[in-house]
């Protein structure tokens, strides 16, 4: 597995956990406030699309660590819980780190 399968994944947790931190900001106004309908319509699209992007490289990098289905099912969860992607894919990353120092070539000595 490349660095990169991790990367990527890493990046999108932490765009669509902050998204989903926005969008829940943007529904306590909507709804306890009765102001931003439009920014929350906007934010929750946004969201959406951001959300798909995560499940495509979650489900890569479950694939390639050849995670169980339970394991895989919460990592994929945890984008729609405000929060929860920021400690999974801590734990993600802690777990991954050593199968890419293991597969990682050792450099070439001149």
């Amino acid at each position: 597995m490349k660095r990169s399968v991790l990367t990527r994944y890493r990046a999108m947790a932490y765009i669509t956990a902050v998204m989903l931190l926005v969008l829940c900001t943007c529904m306590v106004f909507k709804y306890g406030f009765g102001m931003g309908k439009d920014l929350t319509l906007v934010v929750s699209q946004i969201h959406g699309v951001l959300y798909i992007v995560y499940l495509i490289f979650a489900f890569d990098l479950g694939s390639k660590a050849k995670w169980k289905f339970g394991k895989l099912l919460w990592v994929l969860i945890a984008g729609t819980i405000p929060t929860a992607a920021f400690f999974v894919e801590r734990t993600v990353a802690r777990e991954i780190e050593p199968l890419l120092a293991a597969e990682a070539p050792e450099p070439v000595k001149v």
